[in-house]
């Protein structure tokens, strides 16, 4: 099976036209036409991550964050963007990134946090409809929309999330005095979207980032809890993991043994 035969699943789970403006999903460097030896499976591109591939005989890596969020000028050792590109043209490795689509895709990662947390009924926050070259219509969102099948309190919800993502450290605001069963979530860098988990009623709201001001002023509106950027998105690779085996059961598959995230908790 070629690389592109790959790509080409991946880009039907998640179309690239539903990825956000600032964004640069899709092929990052590599050709597509080589035979895959093997994918290996991860969140960020680093030089590590690279050397694995190379030492599990894997052409092709896929990540979530974009390599290449912007264009290059010069390709040396100066920066690790640059050494990354040069180590995976040197040794043939083709790197593919399913980001924002990924994001926003129905069953993408957020579905994959809901699932993680045991939530029920989950629906997309603010839908929209995308219409893709060749005239298919997808629906697509930014945010999700579950519910516990029970309610429960406030301290036994953010130790379920502490659990369920094997977090460290987890950020939150003043606990809720009433139980929390409807949860909305967005992951990554997602606090854009806590007006909408407002205006939605969520008892609780998830995400990965958020800003400093934003916490102030929804005590007892709604339960605020940060994961984290790397942990709330850890999971995408059940993800690609999932879509790549339907349509290459024998490929070799590896998810990354390196730890990306640079963030440290002391």
């Amino acid at each position: 099976m070629k690389i592109k035969e790959i790509i080409a699943a991946l880009e039907r789970f998640a179309p690239l036209p539903l990825q956000e403006d600032y964004d640069n999903a899709g092929l990052q460097c590599g050709l597509t036409e080589t035979e895959v030896s093997g994918a290996l499976l991860c969140l960020d591109v680093t030089e590590e991550v690279l050397r694995e591939a190379v030492d599990l005989g894997c052409n092709l890596v896929v990540s979530h964050h974009p390599l290449l969020f912007h264009g290059l000028k010069q390709v040396s050792d100066a920066t690790l963007v640059q050494r990354c590109v040069r180590l995976a043209l040197q040794n043939d490795i083709c790197i593919y990134s399913a980001h924002t689509n990924m994001d926003n895709a129905e069953d993408g990662v957020n579905f994959k946090m809901a699932e993680k947390l045991g939530l029920i009924d989950v629906e997309l926050m603010s839908p929209r409809t995308v219409t893709l070259p060749g005239g298919r219509s997808v629906k697509c969102g930014s945010g999700v929309l579950g519910y516990l099948p029970l309610g429960e309190d406030s301290l036994a919800f953010l130790q379920r999330v502490k659990q369920a993502f094997g977090i460290e450290a987890l950020q939150h605001n003043a606990l809720l005095e009433r139980p929390i069963q409807s949860v909305a979530i967005c992951g990554g860098a997602g606090d854009f979207m806590l007006d909408e988990a407002i205006r939605a009623e969520a008892d609780a709201f998830l995400t990965g980032e958020m800003h400093y001001h934003l916490w102030f002023g929804h005590e007892q509106e709604i339960q605020i809890a940060v994961l984290g950027h790397y942990e709330s998105e850890q999971y995408t690779r059940e993800i690609f993991r999932r879509i790549i085996e339907d349509v290459a059961p024998t490929l070799p598959l590896y998810d990354t043994e390196v730890v990306t995230n640079p963030i440290r908790i002391l």
